[in-house]
């Protein structure tokens, strides 16, 4: 819920490589400075390598991110978290959170790109803040309830798109799980695509073709925001 809308932006085309490279990359930073900058024992950071190798990210690139997050480059990572809320267009609930080096640049910037939207509105108490896991598994038909059951989710919801004869879920689990859920996934045979703390809507939105249109382009906008880090949205 809240997701899937962000599902055409994972098929990216060449002009926007390097700016999807540029957030994995930061991506590998942050997790390795907040956990262990081994991928094997930080589930965050194993994610992230993963998502950035997908993309053709070189190697290099993703050890130089390890290190500099784990502070063995020399170089000091002064990132902040920002998060805004407000609505999108047609009055979609939407929570921004940004990882930027200039908090000073970053507030005039994103108040343009709410201009066909509302920015400043509190909407953080129309969504759940829970830990949330996207898996796939090469063996088709498995039963999500029991999966996450057994892996100690909260919650689970079939994935979109998944490749022919696979399974997919979307795991829900209590924000101090998120790891252990990770990790259980992966043991038991899971490609965990997405590990992250996120917002679900407690009401999803459907709107007609035309609006929903209208909002996706509000929203490729702000991720296109170099400092924009995530998007949530009440957007079904």
């Amino acid at each position: 819920m809240g997701r899937q809308w962000l599902q055409k932006k994972r098929e990216i085309n060449a002009g926007k490589r390097a700016k999807i490279s540029s957030k994995l990359l930061r991506e590998v930073t942050i997790a390795a400075k907040l956990g262990v900058p081994d991928p094997d024992m930080n589930p965050r950071l194993h994610v992230a390598v993963e998502a950035a190798r997908k993309q053709s990210v070189p190697n290099d690139n993703i050890d130089r991110a390890i290190k500099k997050g784990a502070g063995l480059l020399g170089e000091k990572v002064d990132l902040e978290s920002v998060t805004f809320e407000g609505f999108a267009p047609h009055h979609v609930p939407v929570l921004v959170e940004c990882m930027t080096d200039n908090r000073n640049r970053l507030a005039p910037d994103i108040r343009v790109l709410f201009r066909k939207g509302q920015l400043g509105a509190k909407v953080s108490f129309l969504f759940d803040h829970v830990g949330i896991v996207e898996a796939t598994h090469a063996k088709g038909g498995l039963d999500l309830e029991t999966v996450a059951i057994e892996a100690g989710a909260q919650n689970v919801e079939p994935l979109e798109h998944v490749p022919e004869g696979h399974s997919g879920g979307r795991f829900f689990t209590e924000r101090g799980d998120l790891d252990a859920v990770t990790k259980t996934l992966r043991d038991a045979g899971w490609s965990v695509t997405a590990s992250e703390v996120g917002y679900v809507p407690k009401e999803p939105m459907e709107l007609p073709p035309e609006q929903r249109a209208e909002v996706e382009e509000f929203l490729e906008a702000l991720d296109d925001y170099d400092d924009v880090h995530r998007i949530h949205t009440a957007l079904k």
